[in-house]
């Protein structure tokens, strides 16, 4: 015996299409597995009103939060982002004929796409200095990589001798959290590190010098003039070349922008904005 009641659109068209393919009512019940009745019903449906849609389809209860609520609460959730599921189904209801509640306001965030997570944390930036960033990045947004080739860049580092300062996962089962091979040792006061300096361009690498002390203004001085301008000079013979540091308080020196300036004609400072964003490459070198 075929199949009765309503069908699918996939289901309703396959009915008509092999009706429209010459196929009598039985062959087409054979063919497909339907009940004559239910063939008949459907190719007479859609030779009369053009349909293959089902009516049960919109069956059901019927959305609270139809599109133009989707709106309003899509408003609600951009002026307040930290609002909670309670204050923004009671805003919601505020002025509206039929209430939701937060079940249904849940619901809907979720079909609209909103999820709760946790923000992620960026650096607190005064307008005034946003417009610096916005500077630098207008008056380099044009340079070719022929350009960032005769950039210099330099940085400091601490490097741990005992073990990393970065994140370190294991895997373990329940009960090997005190296994040896699953634990990671400390010592008193870290176990000690080493600070370098270090600089490079896209032609080679640059010295990296040890820091015995804290990195004041008189240390940094020594390293400028021992190591960089004679690295800058030698790379860069036509004066072209753009030296890169922080702005670290030692970088920023007086003792240091008077050095600058005595060589101003041998190469140029690149000035970064304050709170940049860390694009130096050095980093990942």
């Amino acid at each position: 015996m075929g199949k009765k009641g309503d069908l699918s659109i996939f289901e309703r068209g396959m009915v008509v299409g092999a009706r429209r393919a010459g196929q009598s009512i039985s062959q087409s019940a054979k063919l497909l597995g339907f009940s004559r009745t239910t063939i008949s019903r459907v190719y007479k449906e859609w030779c009369e009103k053009g349909k293959t849609s089902s009516m049960l389809q919109s069956c059901g209860r019927k959305c609270l939060v139809d599109a133009r609520g989707q709106r309003r609460m899509g408003r609600l959730i951009q002026a307040n982002r930290r609002a909670t599921l309670t204050e923004i189904t009671t805003r919601y209801n505020r002025g509206m004929q039929q209430s939701i509640c937060e079940a249904t306001t849940r619901t809907t965030m979720r079909r609209m796409g909103y999820n709760s997570r946790r923000p992620n944390r960026v650096p607190l930036i005064s307008t005034t200095n946003r417009k610096k960033r916005l500077q630098f990045a207008r008056a380099h947004q044009n340079w070719t990589v022929e350009d960032w080739k005769n950039v210099a860049w330099s940085d400091e580092s601490r490097f741990l001798l005992r073990h990393s300062d970065g994140r370190v996962r294991i895997w373990h089962k329940q009960n090997e959290n005190m296994d040896p091979s699953c634990l990671v040792t400390t010592v008193q006061a870290g176990g000690g590190g080493v600070m370098v300096w270090g600089m490079f361009s896209w032609h080679t690498l640059g010295p990296l010098v040890p820091i015995g002390h804290r990195l004041n203004a008189t240390a940094y001085l020594s390293i400028v003039s021992d190591h960089v301008h004679p690295f800058m000079t030698t790379m860069y013979p036509s004066s072209d070349g753009y030296f890169q540091q922080d702005n670290a308080p030692c970088h920023k020196a007086r003792i240091i922008s008077n050095w600058v300036l005595e060589h101003y004609n041998e190469f140029t400072v690149l000035k970064c904005p304050p709170q940049s964003p860390d694009l130096n490459p050095i980093e990942h070198l």
